[in-house]
């Protein structure tokens, strides 16, 4: 093992466990040569900023699987986060709700701050996975998947959620940087997170007076299934009825998740109608660009995607 990762016993252990896990499920996949289970924040950048080949752990939900299928290459070191401590908080920063990326799917889901808050990430956590799936996966790993039918990012797109990006400055303590989620996602799987940063936190505006959000995610499946497509609203409503700020996020039409910029012009400063609703509709199956595969073809995701969008939005017009 690779004398610069220091480990206490029991996390050696836990490290093996894991292999060995990966080993017997499959065995000809191959193995990282170090684990390290790192216990602060320091030490995980550390680790990250030596520049070997490194694969961070978090809840394991969609790299087990990943590795056990060979559809991603095993890194020299396996950089387990699990242990460092304040990654799975929720509190307020500022004007802001800042959630660890280490918070379950299964937290997004019963924490009183984030369901008053962000009540969209809630109702988009009801739909992800099995419970079990819940228990482990991870807010931070849903992002740094960065899937195109990422389940838990049209609602932070919709949101306007901010990324936090940890490293480790020259005077050997943690730094972080802060970027847009919008314009984070670069291609399927791929991001603006260098290798040596680690994905730390997501902030989320607190909701406003008025604030009125909606999520959908078409699949066989209500919640155990890859989105066929999946669509997030949000926006502000005045007394009189108009629309402000408007954000509509398409999930799994397009290389990557995606606002419907055209269709948000479209909405901004308007009441919903149902004629409305059906040239927002129009204009947000424009802008998607989908593509065959085996869970639809491009035609089918943009017609689902014009008749969904015209649903929900008929749908906020009548509350």
């Amino acid at each position: 093992m690779n004398p610069a990762v220091q480990t206490s016993e029991d996390a050696r252990r836990f490290g093996a466990e894991q292999v060995e896990h990966v080993d017997r499920m499959n065995p000809a996949v191959q193995t990282p040569e170090d684990y390290l289970a790192a216990t602060s924040l320091v030490e995980a950048l550390t680790a990250l900023r030596a520049g070997a080949s490194v694969c961070v752990l978090a809840g394991g939900t969609d790299l087990m699987p990943q590795l056990h299928a060979g559809r991603s290459k095993p890194a020299r070191l396996l950089l387990n986060i699990r242990r460092v401590p304040g990654l799975d908080a929720i509190g307020i920063e500022a004007d802001s709700l800042r959630i660890g990326a280490l918070t379950t799917i299964a937290q997004l889901l019963v924490d009183p701050l984030l369901r008053t808050q962000a009540p969209l990430l809630a109702e988009a956590a009801d739909h992800f996975a099995s419970d079990q799936i819940r228990n482990a996966a991870t807010l931070g790993g849903n992002v740094c998947n960065a899937s195109p039918a990422g389940d838990m990012l049209t609602p932070l797109l919709a949101l306007d959620a901010q990324v936090e990006l940890a490293f480790l400055g020259g005077d050997g303590s943690a730094r972080t940087r802060r970027l847009a989620l919008d314009g984070f996602f670069t291609g399927p799987g791929s991001t603006q997170r260098k290798p040596h940063e680690l994905l730390t936190a997501l902030l989320v505006p607190l909701a406003p007076t008025g604030q009125v959000a909606r999520f959908f995610k078409s699949g066989s499946r209500p919640a155990l299934d890859i989105s066929t497509i999946s669509i997030a609203f949000s926006a502000r409503r005045d007394a009189g009825g108009l629309l402000h700020g408007v954000r509509l996020a398409l999930g799994a039409v397009a290389p990557t998740p995606l606002r419907a910029r055209r269709t948000e012009a479209l909405l901004e400063g308007k009441a919903l109608d149902a004629a409305l609703a059906a040239q927002a509709a129009a204009s947000a199956a424009e802008e998607a660009k989908p593509i065959d595969d085996v869970r639809a073809s491009a035609w089918y995701r943009r017609e689902l995607l014009r008749n969904m969008t015209r649903r929900m939005l008929e749908d906020v017009a009548r509350t």
